[in-house]
Protein backbone atom coordinates (compact mmCIF):
# COMPACT_ATOMS: atom_id res chain seq x y z
CA UNK A 1 0.00 0.00 0.00
CA UNK A 2 1.56 3.23 -0.84
CA UNK A 3 1.40 5.72 2.03
CA UNK A 4 -0.32 8.87 1.82
CA UNK A 5 0.86 12.13 2.85
CA UNK A 6 -0.25 13.48 5.98
CA UNK A 7 -2.70 16.50 5.67
CA UNK A 8 -1.25 19.95 6.22
CA UNK A 9 -2.73 20.85 9.49
CA UNK A 10 -3.11 25.43 9.48
CA UNK A 11 -3.38 26.62 12.83
CA UNK A 12 -5.48 29.64 13.52
CA UNK A 13 -2.61 31.60 14.03
CA UNK A 14 -1.75 30.99 10.85
CA UNK A 15 -4.88 31.64 9.01
CA UNK A 16 -4.53 34.42 6.18
CA UNK A 17 -1.20 35.13 5.93
CA UNK A 18 0.40 34.29 2.77
CA UNK A 19 2.63 31.94 2.30
CA UNK A 20 3.37 31.55 -1.33
CA UNK A 21 4.04 34.64 -2.25
CA UNK A 22 6.28 34.89 -5.47
CA UNK A 23 10.09 36.04 -5.17
CA UNK A 24 9.63 40.00 -6.13
CA UNK A 25 6.28 40.28 -4.06
CA UNK A 26 9.14 39.55 -1.34
CA UNK A 27 11.72 41.87 -2.69
CA UNK A 28 10.30 44.86 -2.90
CA UNK A 29 9.02 44.62 0.74
CA UNK A 30 12.88 43.91 1.41
CA UNK A 31 13.93 47.14 -0.83
CA UNK A 32 10.96 49.52 0.54
CA UNK A 33 12.52 48.40 4.02
CA UNK A 34 15.97 48.99 3.21
CA UNK A 35 15.25 52.84 1.67
CA UNK A 36 13.37 53.75 4.33
CA UNK A 37 16.25 52.40 6.79
CA UNK A 38 18.84 54.87 4.96
CA UNK A 39 16.36 57.78 5.19
CA UNK A 40 16.12 57.37 8.61
CA UNK A 41 19.97 57.01 8.98
CA UNK A 42 20.76 59.71 6.55
CA UNK A 43 18.22 61.87 8.76
CA UNK A 44 19.94 60.70 12.14
CA UNK A 45 23.64 61.76 10.98
CA UNK A 46 22.30 65.41 9.77
CA UNK A 47 20.58 65.72 13.32
CA UNK A 48 24.25 64.43 14.85
CA UNK A 49 26.48 66.71 12.56
CA UNK A 50 23.72 69.31 12.82
CA UNK A 51 22.30 70.17 15.96
CA UNK A 52 24.93 68.55 17.73
CA UNK A 53 27.45 70.20 15.92
CA UNK A 54 29.23 72.10 18.66
CA UNK A 55 29.17 69.88 21.02
CA UNK A 56 31.73 68.04 22.47
CA UNK A 57 31.28 64.67 21.46
CA UNK A 58 34.20 63.53 19.15
CA UNK A 59 34.17 61.97 15.52
CA UNK A 60 34.90 59.16 16.45
CA UNK A 61 31.82 58.86 18.76
CA UNK A 62 29.54 60.13 15.99
CA UNK A 63 31.26 58.02 13.84
CA UNK A 64 30.61 55.04 16.17
CA UNK A 65 27.43 55.79 17.00
CA UNK A 66 26.28 55.97 12.64
CA UNK A 67 28.11 52.55 12.21
CA UNK A 68 26.27 50.76 15.43
CA UNK A 69 23.23 52.70 13.69
CA UNK A 70 23.73 51.12 10.46
CA UNK A 71 24.79 47.43 11.83
CA UNK A 72 21.41 47.24 14.13
CA UNK A 73 19.53 48.59 11.22
CA UNK A 74 21.16 45.35 9.03
CA UNK A 75 20.28 42.87 11.94
CA UNK A 76 17.05 44.24 11.79
CA UNK A 77 16.29 43.80 8.29
CA UNK A 78 17.69 40.86 8.59
CA UNK A 79 15.17 39.25 11.15
CA UNK A 80 12.38 40.47 9.15
CA UNK A 81 11.99 37.17 7.17
CA UNK A 82 11.02 35.45 10.59
CA UNK A 83 8.27 37.73 11.25
CA UNK A 84 5.69 35.32 9.76
CA UNK A 85 6.72 32.40 12.09
CA UNK A 86 7.81 34.34 15.53
CA UNK A 87 5.40 37.55 15.08
CA UNK A 88 5.78 38.54 18.81
CA UNK A 89 9.64 37.86 18.88
CA UNK A 90 10.38 39.50 15.86
CA UNK A 91 8.36 42.52 16.58
CA UNK A 92 10.04 42.81 20.19
CA UNK A 93 13.21 42.85 18.88
CA UNK A 94 12.96 45.13 16.21
CA UNK A 95 11.57 47.39 18.72
CA UNK A 96 14.28 47.22 21.46
CA UNK A 97 16.77 47.38 18.38
CA UNK A 98 15.42 51.20 17.83
CA UNK A 99 16.65 52.32 21.39
CA UNK A 100 19.93 52.23 19.58
CA UNK A 101 19.52 52.67 15.95
CA UNK A 102 17.41 54.63 14.33
CA UNK A 103 17.46 52.71 10.92
CA UNK A 104 16.00 49.87 12.82
CA UNK A 105 12.91 51.49 12.90
CA UNK A 106 11.83 51.12 9.65
CA UNK A 107 11.82 47.23 10.48
CA UNK A 108 10.20 47.93 13.50
CA UNK A 109 7.45 48.91 11.64
CA UNK A 110 7.46 46.74 9.22
CA UNK A 111 7.30 43.60 11.98
CA UNK A 112 4.76 46.05 13.90
CA UNK A 113 2.52 45.85 11.19
CA UNK A 114 3.05 41.99 10.61
CA UNK A 115 2.46 41.36 14.51
CA UNK A 116 -1.10 43.23 14.77
CA UNK A 117 -2.79 41.25 11.45
CA UNK A 118 -2.80 38.45 13.98
CA UNK A 119 -5.47 41.08 16.40
CA UNK A 120 -4.02 40.31 19.70
CA UNK A 121 -4.13 42.68 21.67
CA UNK A 122 -1.56 41.10 24.49
CA UNK A 123 1.18 41.29 22.54
CA UNK A 124 0.56 44.31 20.70
CA UNK A 125 0.61 46.13 24.14
CA UNK A 126 3.78 44.67 25.23
CA UNK A 127 5.41 45.65 21.97
CA UNK A 128 4.16 49.18 22.38
CA UNK A 129 5.51 49.31 26.14
CA UNK A 130 8.77 48.52 24.42
CA UNK A 131 8.94 50.60 21.46
CA UNK A 132 7.66 53.56 24.11
CA UNK A 133 10.30 52.46 25.95
CA UNK A 134 12.87 52.37 23.39
CA UNK A 135 12.01 55.63 22.15
CA UNK A 136 12.89 57.20 26.05
CA UNK A 137 16.02 55.62 25.75
CA UNK A 138 17.02 56.76 22.50
CA UNK A 139 15.98 60.35 23.59
CA UNK A 140 17.39 60.30 27.04
CA UNK A 141 20.71 58.38 26.54
CA UNK A 142 21.41 58.08 22.79
CA UNK A 143 21.13 61.60 21.52
CA UNK A 144 21.67 63.05 25.35
CA UNK A 145 25.26 61.20 25.00
CA UNK A 146 25.96 62.90 21.67
CA UNK A 147 25.07 66.07 22.84
CA UNK A 148 27.16 65.46 26.18
CA UNK A 149 24.35 66.42 28.43
CA UNK A 150 24.08 64.92 31.66
CA UNK A 151 20.18 64.56 31.44
CA UNK A 152 18.52 65.48 27.92
CA UNK A 153 14.77 66.27 28.45
CA UNK A 154 12.29 63.84 26.51
CA UNK A 155 11.40 65.70 23.69
CA UNK A 156 7.30 65.03 24.07
CA UNK A 157 6.93 66.10 20.16
CA UNK A 158 9.19 62.81 19.53
CA UNK A 159 7.49 60.77 22.21
CA UNK A 160 3.78 61.40 20.68
CA UNK A 161 5.25 60.78 16.96
CA UNK A 162 6.71 57.68 18.30
CA UNK A 163 2.97 56.52 19.87
CA UNK A 164 1.26 57.94 16.80
CA UNK A 165 3.30 56.32 14.27
CA UNK A 166 2.96 52.96 16.30
CA UNK A 167 -0.64 53.76 16.50
CA UNK A 168 -0.56 53.93 12.94
CA UNK A 169 0.87 50.41 12.58
CA UNK A 170 -1.25 48.53 14.31
CA UNK A 171 -4.15 50.11 13.22
CA UNK A 172 -2.60 49.14 9.53
CA UNK A 173 -2.36 45.57 10.32
CA UNK A 174 -5.56 45.01 12.30
CA UNK A 175 -7.27 46.17 9.11
CA UNK A 176 -5.00 43.81 6.88
CA UNK A 177 -5.73 40.94 9.86
CA UNK A 178 -9.26 42.09 9.18
CA UNK A 179 -9.30 42.03 5.23
CA UNK A 180 -7.57 38.80 5.01
CA UNK A 181 -9.95 37.11 7.70
CA UNK A 182 -12.79 38.13 5.46
CA UNK A 183 -11.33 36.90 1.85
CA UNK A 184 -10.72 33.84 3.58
CA UNK A 185 -14.79 33.83 4.71
CA UNK A 186 -15.19 34.87 1.27
CA UNK A 187 -13.24 31.98 0.01
CA UNK A 188 -14.70 29.01 1.85
CA UNK A 189 -18.22 30.40 1.42
CA UNK A 190 -17.75 30.07 -2.55
CA UNK A 191 -15.87 26.88 -2.08
CA UNK A 192 -18.73 25.34 0.26
CA UNK A 193 -21.01 26.69 -2.66
CA UNK A 194 -19.56 24.90 -5.04
CA UNK A 195 -19.48 22.01 -3.38
CA UNK A 196 -22.92 21.96 -2.38
CA UNK A 197 -24.10 22.89 -6.21
CA UNK A 198 -22.20 19.52 -7.35
CA UNK A 199 -23.93 17.48 -4.55
CA UNK A 200 -26.81 19.20 -5.64
CA UNK A 201 -26.08 18.39 -9.27
CA UNK A 202 -25.13 15.03 -8.78
CA UNK A 203 -27.61 14.00 -6.97
CA UNK A 204 -30.07 15.76 -9.39
CA UNK A 205 -28.53 13.73 -11.85
CA UNK A 206 -29.17 10.56 -10.33
CA UNK A 207 -32.87 11.42 -9.57
CA UNK A 208 -33.07 11.84 -13.42
CA UNK A 209 -31.28 8.68 -14.46
CA UNK A 210 -33.92 7.41 -12.20
CA UNK A 211 -36.86 8.60 -13.65
CA UNK A 212 -35.24 7.97 -17.22
CA UNK A 213 -35.31 4.47 -16.06
CA UNK A 214 -38.72 4.59 -14.91
CA UNK A 215 -40.13 5.74 -17.93
CA UNK A 216 -38.46 3.71 -20.42
CA UNK A 217 -39.49 0.86 -18.22
CA UNK A 218 -43.07 1.79 -17.97
CA UNK A 219 -43.73 2.81 -21.72
CA UNK A 220 -41.26 0.22 -23.25
CA UNK A 221 -41.78 -3.05 -21.95
CA UNK A 222 -45.27 -2.52 -22.85
CA UNK A 223 -44.39 -2.22 -26.16
CA UNK A 224 -41.53 -4.83 -26.50
CA UNK A 225 -43.42 -7.79 -24.75
CA UNK A 226 -46.08 -7.62 -27.49
CA UNK A 227 -43.35 -7.38 -29.84
CA UNK A 228 -41.59 -10.14 -28.23
CA UNK A 229 -45.02 -12.53 -27.66
CA UNK A 230 -45.68 -12.67 -31.25
CA UNK A 231 -42.28 -12.74 -32.96
CA UNK A 232 -42.06 -15.77 -30.34
CA UNK A 233 -45.22 -16.91 -31.97
CA UNK A 234 -43.76 -16.86 -35.74
CA UNK A 235 -40.79 -18.89 -34.67
CA UNK A 236 -42.41 -21.56 -32.95
CA UNK A 237 -45.49 -21.65 -35.04
CA UNK A 238 -44.71 -24.08 -38.51
CA UNK A 239 -47.93 -24.34 -39.31
CA UNK A 240 -49.27 -20.85 -39.55
CA UNK A 241 -50.68 -19.82 -43.03
CA UNK A 242 -49.34 -17.26 -45.06
CA UNK A 243 -52.36 -14.92 -44.18
CA UNK A 244 -51.93 -14.94 -40.40
CA UNK A 245 -47.83 -14.95 -40.90
CA UNK A 246 -48.47 -11.09 -42.38
CA UNK A 247 -50.60 -10.34 -39.74
CA UNK A 248 -48.45 -11.10 -36.64
CA UNK A 249 -45.12 -9.42 -38.56
CA UNK A 250 -47.63 -6.34 -38.88
CA UNK A 251 -48.67 -6.27 -35.20
CA UNK A 252 -44.90 -6.59 -34.53
CA UNK A 253 -44.47 -3.79 -37.27
CA UNK A 254 -47.04 -1.59 -35.52
CA UNK A 255 -45.71 -2.38 -31.56
CA UNK A 256 -41.99 -1.20 -32.82
CA UNK A 257 -43.52 1.84 -34.77
CA UNK A 258 -45.49 2.86 -31.63
CA UNK A 259 -42.63 2.32 -28.96
CA UNK A 260 -40.61 4.34 -31.34
CA UNK A 261 -42.86 7.14 -30.96
CA UNK A 262 -43.73 6.54 -27.34
CA UNK A 263 -40.12 6.54 -26.74
CA UNK A 264 -39.28 9.67 -28.31
CA UNK A 265 -41.94 11.11 -26.34
CA UNK A 266 -40.59 10.42 -23.70
CA UNK A 267 -37.68 11.83 -24.35
CA UNK A 268 -39.37 14.50 -25.35
CA UNK A 269 -40.43 15.05 -21.81
CA UNK A 270 -37.06 14.24 -20.04
CA UNK A 271 -35.93 16.99 -22.61
CA UNK A 272 -38.34 19.66 -21.18
CA UNK A 273 -41.76 19.37 -22.36
CA UNK A 274 -41.11 19.14 -26.44
CA UNK A 275 -41.57 15.91 -28.48
CA UNK A 276 -38.35 15.50 -31.01
CA UNK A 277 -40.62 17.33 -33.71
CA UNK A 278 -41.37 20.07 -31.55
CA UNK A 279 -44.56 20.06 -30.72
CA UNK A 280 -45.83 19.74 -26.78
CA UNK A 281 -46.01 16.69 -25.02
CA UNK A 282 -48.88 14.65 -24.71
CA UNK A 283 -50.56 13.81 -21.34
CA UNK A 284 -48.93 10.90 -19.22
CA UNK A 285 -51.26 8.28 -19.32
CA UNK A 286 -54.19 7.91 -16.03
CA UNK A 287 -56.98 5.65 -15.12
CA UNK A 288 -59.09 7.51 -18.26
CA UNK A 289 -56.79 5.47 -20.55
CA UNK A 290 -57.11 2.12 -18.86
CA UNK A 291 -59.44 0.93 -21.24
CA UNK A 292 -57.48 1.38 -24.13
CA UNK A 293 -54.47 -0.40 -22.52
CA UNK A 294 -57.13 -3.28 -21.58
CA UNK A 295 -58.39 -3.22 -25.28
CA UNK A 296 -54.61 -3.59 -26.43
CA UNK A 297 -53.74 -6.47 -23.82
CA UNK A 298 -56.68 -8.39 -25.24
CA UNK A 299 -55.89 -7.93 -29.03
CA UNK A 300 -53.16 -9.49 -28.11
CA UNK A 301 -54.43 -12.40 -27.03
CA UNK A 302 -54.74 -11.94 -23.04
CA UNK A 303 -57.97 -12.49 -21.38
CA UNK A 304 -58.87 -10.00 -18.64
CA UNK A 305 -61.66 -9.78 -16.78
CA UNK A 306 -62.02 -6.42 -15.39
CA UNK A 307 -64.31 -5.99 -11.59
CA UNK A 308 -64.66 -2.46 -10.51
CA UNK A 309 -67.01 -1.45 -8.46
CA UNK A 310 -67.93 1.90 -10.24
CA UNK A 311 -69.67 2.01 -13.64
CA UNK A 312 -66.87 3.22 -15.60
CA UNK A 313 -63.36 3.94 -14.69
CA UNK A 314 -62.60 6.37 -17.68
CA UNK A 315 -65.02 8.56 -14.80
CA UNK A 316 -62.40 8.66 -12.77
CA UNK A 317 -60.18 11.01 -15.01
CA UNK A 318 -62.80 14.08 -13.85
CA UNK A 319 -60.69 16.18 -11.70
CA UNK A 320 -63.61 16.58 -8.85
CA UNK A 321 -64.98 12.68 -9.13
CA UNK A 322 -61.62 10.88 -9.67
CA UNK A 323 -58.50 10.61 -7.65
CA UNK A 324 -55.45 13.07 -8.52
CA UNK A 325 -53.79 13.16 -11.53
CA UNK A 326 -50.25 11.57 -9.74
CA UNK A 327 -52.34 8.67 -7.98
CA UNK A 328 -54.17 7.87 -11.32
CA UNK A 329 -50.88 8.32 -13.11
CA UNK A 330 -48.96 5.91 -10.78
CA UNK A 331 -52.46 3.28 -10.96
CA UNK A 332 -52.16 3.62 -14.55
CA UNK A 333 -48.21 2.55 -14.54
CA UNK A 334 -49.48 -0.33 -11.85
CA UNK A 335 -51.77 -2.17 -14.37
CA UNK A 336 -50.08 -1.57 -17.18
CA UNK A 337 -46.65 -3.33 -15.18
CA UNK A 338 -49.14 -6.31 -13.67
CA UNK A 339 -50.44 -7.04 -17.45
CA UNK A 340 -46.54 -6.50 -19.20
CA UNK A 341 -45.49 -9.17 -16.77
CA UNK A 342 -48.34 -11.29 -17.36
CA UNK A 343 -47.87 -11.53 -20.51
CA UNK A 344 -44.32 -12.24 -20.26
CA UNK A 345 -44.33 -14.81 -17.88
CA UNK A 346 -47.81 -16.10 -18.26
CA UNK A 347 -48.45 -16.08 -21.39
CA UNK A 348 -52.29 -17.55 -22.80
CA UNK A 349 -53.20 -17.11 -19.10
CA UNK A 350 -56.09 -15.13 -17.96
CA UNK A 351 -55.84 -12.28 -16.19
CA UNK A 352 -58.11 -10.55 -13.43
CA UNK A 353 -58.08 -6.82 -12.71
CA UNK A 354 -60.11 -5.49 -9.24
CA UNK A 355 -60.09 -1.87 -8.91
CA UNK A 356 -62.17 -0.68 -5.75
CA UNK A 357 -62.47 3.04 -4.53
CA UNK A 358 -62.90 2.57 -1.13
CA UNK A 359 -63.06 5.51 1.26
CA UNK A 360 -59.78 7.60 1.05
CA UNK A 361 -58.04 4.33 -0.75
CA UNK A 362 -57.68 3.12 -4.32
CA UNK A 363 -57.17 -0.65 -4.45
CA UNK A 364 -56.05 -2.21 -6.72
CA UNK A 365 -55.06 -6.25 -7.42
CA UNK A 366 -54.24 -7.78 -10.54
CA UNK A 367 -54.07 -11.78 -10.26
CA UNK A 368 -53.39 -14.31 -12.82
CA UNK A 369 -52.29 -18.19 -12.70
CA UNK A 370 -48.74 -19.23 -13.37
CA UNK A 371 -47.94 -21.41 -15.99
CA UNK A 372 -44.35 -23.09 -15.64
CA UNK A 373 -43.62 -23.97 -18.97
CA UNK A 374 -44.48 -20.46 -20.21
CA UNK A 375 -42.49 -19.12 -17.18
CA UNK A 376 -39.60 -21.21 -18.49
CA UNK A 377 -39.81 -19.78 -22.44
CA UNK A 378 -40.25 -15.95 -21.03
CA UNK A 379 -38.21 -13.28 -22.32
CA UNK A 380 -35.38 -12.50 -19.58
CA UNK A 381 -36.76 -9.37 -17.36
CA UNK A 382 -34.78 -6.58 -15.90
CA UNK A 383 -35.74 -7.31 -12.27
CA UNK A 384 -36.79 -3.71 -12.01
CA UNK A 385 -40.44 -3.06 -12.88
CA UNK A 386 -41.94 -4.59 -9.39
CA UNK A 387 -39.10 -2.16 -7.52
CA UNK A 388 -40.10 0.69 -10.03
CA UNK A 389 -43.86 0.50 -9.02
CA UNK A 390 -42.75 0.41 -4.90
CA UNK A 391 -40.66 3.43 -5.42
CA UNK A 392 -43.69 5.55 -7.21
CA UNK A 393 -46.67 3.93 -4.66
CA UNK A 394 -44.08 4.94 -1.85
CA UNK A 395 -43.81 8.47 -3.79
CA UNK A 396 -47.95 9.01 -3.86
CA UNK A 397 -48.00 7.56 0.21
CA UNK A 398 -49.23 4.11 -1.06
CA UNK A 399 -48.09 0.79 -0.70
CA UNK A 400 -47.51 -2.52 -2.91
CA UNK A 401 -47.75 -6.37 -2.03
CA UNK A 402 -46.75 -8.93 -4.23
CA UNK A 403 -46.18 -12.32 -4.94
CA UNK A 404 -47.33 -16.02 -5.48
CA UNK A 405 -50.18 -17.42 -3.74
CA UNK A 406 -50.18 -21.08 -2.29
CA UNK A 407 -52.77 -21.93 -5.29
CA UNK A 408 -49.70 -20.71 -8.00
CA UNK A 409 -51.62 -17.64 -8.78
CA UNK A 410 -49.17 -14.70 -8.86
CA UNK A 411 -50.75 -11.80 -6.86
CA UNK A 412 -49.86 -7.91 -7.60
CA UNK A 413 -51.66 -5.69 -4.80
CA UNK A 414 -51.54 -1.92 -4.56
CA UNK A 415 -53.27 0.60 -2.19
CA UNK A 416 -52.90 4.15 -3.27
CA UNK A 417 -54.11 7.38 -1.44
CA UNK A 418 -57.30 8.96 -3.14
CA UNK A 419 -55.92 12.52 -2.71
Amino acid sequence: MIPWPAPTVVESSDRGHPSGLRPWSRIWRYLVTAITALLFLLLVFADYTGEFSDSAASESVLGGLIFLDLLLGVVALTLLPLRRRHPFVIASVTAALSALSASALAAAIWAAISMSTRRRWGGTVVVGAIWCLATGIYEVIVRARVADLAVYPVPWASGLIAIAIYAVCVATGFYIGARRDLLISLRERAENAEREQALRDESARGTERTRIAREMHDVLAHRISLVALHAGALTYRTDLTRDETAQAAGIIQDNAHLALTELRQVLGVLRGGQTGDGTAEPAQPTLADLPKLIAEAREAGTAITLQTTDTSVAAWSDAAAGPSKTVSRTAYRIVQEALTNARKHATGQPVTLWIEHSGDLLHLDVRNPIDPRARAASPPGSGVGLIGLQERADLVGGRIRHGIEPNGTFLLQAWLPWT
